[in-house]
């Protein structure tokens, strides 16, 4: 059986002879009533706190479910954008060693181009020596043959021009690589 404030306020009892004070039993059941009443009274308004509360519960609840998932969105976030870097980073590595290695290329084959340049003028160099050594060899040797034709004497002018010029030759040869020299 449930007790209500009323319920409590109006139950009867039976009468005997030998029972209790009826105003003081009646007494007795207002305070009770009265007190239950105010307890029910304050579980009511308790309930209804709780009720609100369970409710403001809840909205936290899903703030915090807010609030987790947009973290979690977040860290992907950065997780991504981290994994994005790492990735332009690596490609940007992977250019600039590809750039080096053309630039070093090139070079490489620049210095060839010169080394092969440097070694063709010294074959040119020697051939132009050597063409020259062949010619003055020959002027010398026709000058030799025109001298021995002739037999031209040397004036004085000259020997005197031989023993201030120690380089000279006495018998009248001329060296051809001091000729070269001197025209290289």
């Amino acid at each position: 059986m449930k007790f209500t404030p009323y319920g409590i306020k109006s139950q009867e009892f039976t009468k005997s002879v030998m029972g209790y004070d009826k105003d003081e039993v009646k007494a007795y059941l207002e305070k009770l009533a009265d007190e239950f009443e105010k307890l029910a009274e304050e579980n009511s308004k308790l309930n209804e706190e709780l009720g609100e509360l369970k409710e403001r519960m809840e909205d936290y609840k899903q703030i915090e479910k807010n609030f987790q998932e947009s973290l979690l969105s977040a860290q992907e976030a950065a997780n991504r954008a981290i994994e994005d870097a790492k990735k332009q980073t690596a490609i940007m590595i992977k250019e600039a060693e590809l750039k080096a290695k053309q630039i070093v290329d090139k070079a490489q084959e620049e210095a060839q181009f010169i080394r092969e340049g440097v070694f063709h003028l010294k074959e040119e160099k020697e051939l132009l020596v050597a063409k020259l050594k062949a010619i003055i060899n020959s002027q010398l040797e026709l000058l030799d043959v025109k001298l021995s034709e002739k037999e031209i004497e040397i004036p004085k002018d000259e020997e005197l021009q031989e023993k201030e010029n120690p380089d000279s030759k006495d018998d009248g040869e001329m060296d051809v690589d001091d000729i070269v020299e001197k025209l290289i």
